[in-house]
């Protein structure tokens, strides 16, 4: 009988098909699912290349200028383009420095938490605004920061202090936009690296103990070690992410006082290319922003293999 590498005798294709058919069935839907919602719909990225028309079919459209990439060249000659290109870029790179190691710590906090149920509260606490939409919160933070009437500001002005304009500054914009991007997503980002921590073997903890290591010593040398793993592969896909962003968060905060700062990709393929039925060139500018998201994976999960991380394939 045949050996595979591992030394063990090679399986035949039927006997182990018969033994696991289970497995691949529960298999087929998901990637039904990705092929009709995922891959099928990519026959329409030629869009970016063809002088699209709401009267012909995708292959009788002609083929645009300069060999297909006019609608390239004229996002980037675009100035609204090149302005949310440098906002998602500066968000997304803001989210990343500040949000990501918010759940992270959060996670090292709550696991150093002795009484369970306070723990249990205070997990709950964290998870609730994850479920809240960003027009919900972004009504809240018009409650809270609104330059007259808002909460904050009220407290400020009853203290001898003068309005700060959360909403209606750029710079403070930026701050609020980043803040209540933290806000709702470490509780519920933090569930991840609490599973990986219940997955450290607890014997770690008490041979540190016997050797006199304090709580601090152990979360250094045991905790953070133990979910590093975690925390490689969460960056990585961060990072593939770097240039997308969702719809909904930038749209609901943004106002005409900090348009030069507040417009992403996303928003700019919305007003341009549903509203302004300019459907080649948004394709074109969603193309750009995947091909460059992919890159940054790629590039990421290399420099994780070249450091000996394990990355995510």
């Amino acid at each position: 009988m045949k050996k595979n590498a591992t030394g063990r005798p090679k399986q035949k294709f039927s006997v182990y098909m018969k033994k696991y058919w289970q497995l691949y069935a529960m298999l087929f839907l998901p990637l039904l699912y990705l092929v009709v919602f995922k891959y099928a719909p990519m026959i329409y990225v030629q869009i970016a290349f063809k002088k699209y028309s709401l009267v012909k079919s995708i292959w009788e459209l002609p083929l645009a200028g300069n060999h297909g990439f006019e609608f390239f060249i004229k996002a980037f000659k675009n100035n609204d383009f090149r302005y949310a290109l440098r906002n998602t870029l500066t968000l997304n790179l803001l989210d990343l420095f500040f949000g990501f190691p918010a759940p992270i710590i959060f996670a090292l906090v709550i696991n150093e938490l002795c009484f369970k149920r306070y723990k249990k509260v205070v997990q709950t606490i964290a998870y609730m605004p994850h479920f809240l939409s960003w027009v919900i919160i972004y009504s809240l933070a018009l409650q809270l920061l609104a330059p007259n009437d808002g909460l904050v500001n009220m407290i400020i002005q009853k203290l001898g202090g003068n309005a700060i304009p959360f909403l209606n500054d750029e710079a403070h914009w930026i701050g609020s936009y980043i803040g209540f991007g933290i806000w709702q997503n470490f509780g519920w980002g933090s569930i991840v690296y609490l599973a990986s921590i219940a997955g450290i073997n607890p014997e770690l903890y008490e041979a540190a103990s016997v050797d006199g290591a304090g709580r601090f010593r152990k979360m250094w040398h045991i905790t953070l070690p133990g979910i590093k793993p975690t925390i490689v592969v969460l960056l990585i896909m961060s990072l593939g992410n770097i240039l997308g962003g969702g719809f909904d968060r930038p749209f609901a905060f943004q106002n005409n006082l900090v348009m030069r700062v507040a417009d992403v990709i996303a928003t700019f393929v919305y007003r341009v290319g549903i509203k302004g039925l300019q459907f080649s060139l948004t394709t074109a500018v969603g193309l750009f922003q995947s091909i460059v998201g992919v890159f940054f994976l790629l590039m990421a999960n290399f420099i994780s293999r070249k450091l000996g991380e394990r990355g995510i394939w």
